[in-house]
């Protein structure tokens, strides 16, 4: 069933362009399964054969996320705390996840939010603390849009090279998206590396801050 969704979302990028890579990253920056893996890369490499323009492709993108993610900041937003504790386990936000994301965003903020966006899995979540702490929507507006279309271009770039090496991954939409996910493995670690190295100098400062003013 999972690889027959797949197939259709993967179709309806390929048959509605720039408007279905918009819709499909829209959906996927919500609570939609729908792995970027299998949206951006066939795109890019359909942009490089002429059909689209890679720019456009990784603008679409990029908007497409952010209006997903905007979506979500506003749900949170709108029905505040209350509701999402009552009911967030139905929409991937339990309880515990939910105080972990707005200890995340309290102490790390714009950062959090721009590194959120580029790993997998965390980046389609964290429109709802946003909104549930009530950040500056202007402010996470500019974030997520340039972190959005960064990944894009990231699943562009590597899309467009491993499709190129072996086109037939489009007959297969789930073995397209591990492969893209194998690929991508090294960027992944370097971004969660570099997170690591700034999350401990941010860490490090505070307690160096803490340390005279205790004395």
């Amino acid at each position: 069933m999972l690889h027959e969704l797949m197939r259709t979302w993967f179709e309806f990028v390929e048959e509605w362009g720039y408007l279905g890579v918009f819709v499909m990253m829209a959906l996927e920056s919500t609570i939609v399964p729908i792995p970027s893996e299998i949206i951006m890369p066939p795109a890019a490499y359909w942009a490089a054969q002429g059909r689209m323009n890679i720019w456009g492709v990784i603008l679409a993108g990029g908007t497409g996320s952010t209006f997903g993610s905007s979506l979500c900041y506003g749900f949170t937003y709108t029905v505040g705390r209350a509701f999402v504790q009552r009911w967030g386990r139905y929409f991937l936000l339990p309880p515990a996840r939910l105080e972990l994301a707005e200890r995340w965003l309290a102490q790390y903020a714009y950062g959090g939010v721009f590194l959120a966006r580029l790993l997998p899995v965390v980046r389609h979540l964290i429109g709802f603390p946003a909104g549930l702490v009530r950040m500056p929507f202007l402010a996470f507006l500019g974030i997520t849009f340039v972190g959005s279309t960064l990944w894009c271009a990231v699943l562009a770039f590597f899309g467009a090279r491993t499709i190129g090496r072996s086109p037939t991954l489009l007959d297969d939409p789930s073995e397209l998206a591990h492969v893209i996910k194998d690929d991508l493995l090294g960027f992944v670690l370097l971004v969660v590396g570099l997170g690591a190295g700034w999350l401990f100098v941010k860490w490090f400062g505070s307690r160096g801050r803490a340390a005279p003013e205790a004395s």
